[in-house]
């Protein structure tokens, strides 16, 4: 453990607090079992508190204190970086709500007509969400189709003025610097003001709902940020797609409606107060995420699927309904500004910012002789797939190392978008591949070295969105492209998208793999018929449709949401059954080489990911030994000073501490009472709820719950609260605090059991008990996270405060 050093993450933040200010839930290296604990584990001096278990901690960031002691103010130029590392830092979430009295009683008080209040409430959030949704969706589809558009006019009618006199060059170098420009506006405010703004969000989100705290990920900033970096990303012709960032943005939104105020604007709005705990904020970010994938592909099916598969680790029928109400309104909302805005109010065609146009089933139907084929579509999408990861892969590991610093990552970007554009020009450039303009729906055609009424074809693949490129592609009639065309724009879009994902700029990957499926899909189809003689069903446009399917499948690896995103997108049920063969197949195919994408970019960010069961290979795994120790208690009737000093304690910064009956002038220990977290307690030493030790019998100052969601969801830190000395000798009684009913497990207790418990019921801390009751460990999310199957069987990953 010796070189683990601080890693750049999503956050962007080299500091061990996440926004709350409070400290991750730091788990010791297990009885001293870790890799290098034996040689680097520091035996702790004893404190004052009650700890139960034996000490075992390892402190992780010693070597990285001696080197800033050394080094000041040095910054490495390679940070070394393990992908079997698991990060301390990030917190969990409190998805198990804590019945304490106060809760209890406050729940006994709501009567019927108030529960039916709350629900409606519940409804009303979800449509302001889907409207919400929808606007921002309208508003970057209007920015991104207009400065696109005056870009690509002025390029071509600089285009067209040089190709008559010569000097292309110039417009290459106009054409160049306009992408690097705008990109480098783009990446600045991302690195500078929100890295977690950065790439498309899923894997953020999927992060956020699976119970990990990401820092700054549904914060206001990171929406705004959000918005206009995806369409500087777009306009700087970069290669990504203004998808995939939805999903990001609306989890944002249903997270600031839900609590009815916002922490970054500093406004209270005094509503929805009853929903400022994080088991309620989690259901409206699945709504959010469901309503950004409705509205950006017009796919409200599609969005609640995505929810349930690809985001929310946690669902019931009530969420359904309410996460497909979201979705419709979002879709909805959409449409009918879109709508008005091209000039036909009562038209309502367009239902998301991509619609990939109507497939004409008469024409192009299926055969059964087909199905080997498709199969075969997806076989290759699997394979592609998993070489734009493992490209990616690769690619991230030398960002995480060594293009750290936020300048060098602003200046990859420009780099991207200037060769981004180059390669586009010199691909326009050599190509000879000229179709009539006559009947062509073609936006910016360019002429070149073509004849009069004709327009080069590789241009309308790169002089346009990919958005327009990908329906080009699905719909152009046959022989609009040149087999040679096909093969090069995939091959070069290929290298340029996989390059781009993962670049300091919110961008989605959703559209460059549609494009790179559909540009080899159309070569496929077209292959087909020179075989076949020109068969009517051999269509290219349709096997553009299955290669987009499959590529896309292959790199995220999504199966029942994105045949139905991939249906109410085209409009055509028709292509139901093979779209699902292509997913399936390209799924099972990818899967056998790598992760899909999201999947892997959690891991190299070590994020303690809970996956839906534990390693398989796992049963030979008890509680015991998995659980941490030592565990700091706390009495019921504690005193202040202890409370004060075991949180301001920085070599535990405990998150959870189990209450236990014991006599305050005793070190015997008795069973365990409940458990308090450490936010409660910050609240409670602000508001000085505690009396005197010699007064007792007082009844100390009554706290309501919303004392507690007024300070949710960033809790001050311990060394922000006052407490004199005085005041430290007063006592504090937490049995009207503490969750009197913790979730407990015996020793004995199998992982795989552990595991099912923790992960289904959503919890933050598992007490581990003995035969009588006492405390003996705790189980944390990064007790379980660090055990996961690898290819020699089951492998437990290094804890490190990257």
């Amino acid at each position: 453990m010796a070189n683990v050093a601080k890693k750049v993450s999503w956050s962007g933040r080299d500091r061990d607090d996440d926004e709350d200010g409070r400290a991750g839930e730091t788990t010791p290296l297990l009885n001293g079992t870790g890799p290098g604990a034996a040689g680097s584990g520091r035996q702790l001096t004893p404190s004052p508190f009650l700890r139960i278990g034996q000490l075992s901690n390892v402190d992780l960031n010693e070597d990285i204190r001696e080197l800033e002691t050394e080094v000041p103010r040095q910054r490495p130029n390679e940070i070394p970086h393990n992908e079997k590392l698991l990060s301390l830092k990030y917190e969990s979430l409190d998805y198990d709500n804590s019945e304490n009295q106060l809760f209890l009683e406050e729940e006994r008080r709501i009567n019927h007509a108030a529960f039916r209040t709350v629900e409606i409430k519940r409804w009303v959030i979800c449509a302001m969400i889907g409207i919400l949704t929808g606007l921002v969706a309208c508003f970057i589809d209007i920015v991104v189709e207009n400065l696109a558009g005056l870009k690509y006019r002025v390029v071509k009618d600089n285009i067209d003025k040089f190709t008559a006199k010569g000097g292309l060059s110039f417009s290459l170098l106009l054409w160049a610097t306009l992408n690097a420009s705008v990109v480098m506006v783009g990446s600045l405010i991302v690195a500078f003001i929100e890295p977690v703004a950065a790439g498309s969000g899923i894997p953020q989100i999927k992060c956020y709902l699976n119970g990990v705290k990401i820092p700054h990920v549904v914060r206001l900033k990171t929406l705004v940020i959000k918005v206009c970096g995806v369409i500087l990303s777009v306009v700087g012709g970069l290669a990504v797609g203004k998808e995939g960032p939805m999903i990001h943005s609306g989890s944002v939104i249903a997270a600031g409606i839900s609590q009815g105020r916002s922490t970054s604007l500093k406004r209270d709005f005094k509503i929805f107060e009853y929903f400022r705990r994080d088991t309620e904020k989690r259901d409206f970010v699945s709504a959010g995420a469901a309503a950004g994938v409705s509205a950006a592909f017009g796919a409200p099916v599609g969005g609640v699927l995505f929810s349930l598969e690809e985001g929310a680790s946690f669902w019931n029928q009530f969420l359904t309904w309410r996460i497909f109400f979201a979705s419709m309104i979002s879709t909805f909302t959409l449409n009918s500004v879109l709508s008005v805005y091209h000039g036909n109010a009562w038209d309502l065609s367009s239902p998301g910012l991509i619609n990939f146009g109507r497939f004409d089933s008469e024409k192009m139907g299926y055969t059964i002789q087909e199905i080997p084929i498709f199969i075969f579509m997806g076989v290759v999408g699997g394979i592609l797939g998993a070489l734009f990861n493992a490209l990616n892969y690769w690619l991230t590991m030398f960002r995480i190392r060594y293009i750290h610093r936020p300048c060098l990552q602003v200046v990859e970007a420009m780099l991207v978008a200037a060769v981004t554009a180059t390669v586009g020009f010199v691909m326009i450039y050599c190509s000879r591949d000229c179709q009539p303009i006559q009947g062509s729906s073609v936006a910016y055609p360019l002429q070149l070295f073509c004849a009069d009424g004709e327009y080069n074809s590789m241009a309308t693949a790169f002089f346009n969105t990919p958005e327009k490129s990908v329906v080009n592609l699905f719909h152009d009639p046959p022989g609009s492209y040149n087999p040679m065309t096909l093969g090069m724009f995939t091959l070069m879009y290929f290298f340029l998208a996989c390059w781009t994902y993962g670049l300091t700029v919110s961008a989605g990957v959703f559209i460059p793999s549609l494009l790179i499926g559909a540009a080899w899909g159309r070569l496929f189809g077209i292959s087909l018929s020179y075989l076949t003689k020109g068969s009517i069903w051999a269509d290219p446009g349709k096997y553009a449709l299955m290669g987009a399917a499959a590529q896309l499948g292959g790199i995220v690896r999504m199966t029942l949401s994105l045949t139905v995103i991939m249906m109410e997108a085209t409009g055509n049920v028709t292509y139901g059954f093979p779209i699902m063969l292509v997913l399936m197949t390209a799924k099972i195919v990818g899967d056998y080489f790598v992760e899909g994408l999201y999947d892997m970019h959690i891991q190299l960010q070590s994020v303690p990911f809970l996956h839906w069961e534990a390693p398989v290979t796992s049963h030979s795994l008890t509680a015991r030994e998995v659980m941490s120790t030592p565990v700091t208690c706390l009495r019921r009737i504690e005193r202040v000073g202890t409370v004060v000093d075991i949180l301001s304690d920085t070599s535990s910064n405990h998150n959870g501490f189990p209450v236990v009956e014991s006599n305050p002038d005793t070190t015997q220990v008795a069973g365990l009472r409940g458990l308090i977290l450490r936010s409660q307690l910050i609240v409670l030493l602000k508001h000085k709820v505690f009396v005197e030790r010699a007064n007792l019998n007082l009844v100390q100052r009554r706290l309501k719950l919303k004392d507690f969601r007024d300070a949710y969801p960033r809790f001050p830190p311990i060394q922000s609260i006052h407490v004199s000395q005085d005041e430290r000798e007063c006592m504090i009684d937490l049995s009207e605090f503490m969750n009197p009913s913790p979730y407990t497990v015996p020793q004995e207790a199998s992982l795989p059991r552990v595991f099912k418990l923790f992960r289904a019921l959503g919890l933050r801390h598992l007490v581990v008990v003995d035969n009588r009751n006492e405390v003996v460990g705790m189980v944390t999310r990064k007790d379980l996270a660090r055990y996961r199957l690898g290819k020699e069987g089951l492998e437990e990953l290094s804890l490190a405060q990257t």
